[in-house]
């Protein structure tokens, strides 16, 4: 059985995809399944045919346009992530024969059978560690996703995160952490951007404060700070917690032109949310206090390619 040390160093060397700029949660999103399953006692292989659904459906939920499609990538490249010390395979001994690169299509994994599950040594020390499975689900989260989504991913997969992590923790040390997705924010984000745009929401108005406290107003990066994007004005929003949500699921975009909000054909709802949410579409921002602090047309091309479910509606 590995350490947590061991485990942890190998789930934060996971690779992500080579081309900058670009989104993929794929490999974060099948790892969060499988680490579920690990939690609720199921056994360690699984065929790709009993993951296949869940993963489209979390790929469509939180994912950027069109990564369904390429949803079989992750169950079989996750096993070349540490020469197999993350992912294990199992199947017709030919059929693994073919290079790594060489993926296999959805029909080929269905109809052989294949199966994939953490390593034996990686699932026993999951299963048997108090709080490692927990860690390593948080890690993933903050490594790849924004915190306005961590609760809705843990539900949508079925992690309960609630067990605390004890004992081993304060042992490991923070050298394991990769130094890319540990990347400290600016603590003075916030409130820049907030100050930016006079403490309202940019998009819907909302303004409350209790006493001199701003309440229910947050600091949305354009360009998630987890893929890169950097803490300063220019990638920033200050959003209602209600419109950040939005903003992350890729519900609405902000077009560089004129910093109009531009909803997605796939936000459907009642005549009554025409008349709430909707009724933003097409609307411009509230511009921020300086020219200088609006969105970057940089940073909203990668919003609009990465996040945001395109088809948009019509302007």
């Amino acid at each position: 059985m590995k350490t947590a040390e061991q485990v942890l160093a190998a789930f934060d060397n996971v690779r992500r995809f080579q081309r900058a700029g670009v989104y993929a949660p794929h490999k974060p999103l099948l790892i969060l399944l499988a680490l579920a399953r690990v939690q609720r006692g199921e056994p360690r292989l699984v065929e790709f045919s009993a993951v296949d659904a869940p993963l489209m459906a979390l790929l469509s939920e939180f994912g950027p346009s069109r990564a369904g499609k390429s949803r079989h990538y992750p169950f079989w490249h996750l096993a070349t992530d540490g020469e197999g010390a993350l992912w294990a395979l199992q199947g017709p001994q030919d059929f693994f024969a073919r290079p790594a690169a060489a993926t296999p299509n959805l029909g080929e994994l269905r109809a052989l059978g294949i199966q994939g599950g953490f390593p034996p040594d990686v699932d026993e020390a999951l299963r048997h560690i108090p709080g490692l499975l927990e860690a390593v689900a948080a890690r993933i989260l903050e490594a790849y996703f924004p915190a306005s989504l961590h609760a809705d991913i843990a539900e949508s997969v079925g992690l309960n995160l609630d067990r605390p992590n004890i004992g081993w923790a304060a042992e490991v040390p923070e050298a394991t952490y990769d130094q890319m997705q540990r990347r400290r924010r600016d603590p003075s984000f916030r409130e820049r951007v907030l100050r930016a745009y006079k403490y309202r929401c940019c998009v819907c108005g909302f303004d409350l404060r209790i006493g001199t406290v701003s309440a229910g107003l947050e600091a949305a990066h354009i360009q998630w700070h987890n893929v890169g994007g950097p803490d300063i004005e220019a990638n920033g929003l200050c959003l209602c917690a209600l419109h950040h949500k939005l903003f992350d699921l890729g519900v609405f975009t902000v077009e560089p032109n004129e910093h109009r909000v531009v909803f997605s054909q796939h936000a459907i709802t009642s005549d009554r949310g025409i008349q709430g949410a909707l009724r933003h579409h097409g609307q411009p921002l509230h511009p921020p206090q300086h020219s200088e602090m609006l969105a970057s047309a940089e940073y909203l091309a990668w919003n609009a390619a990465n996040v945001f479910k395109a088809p948009a509606r019509r302007l």
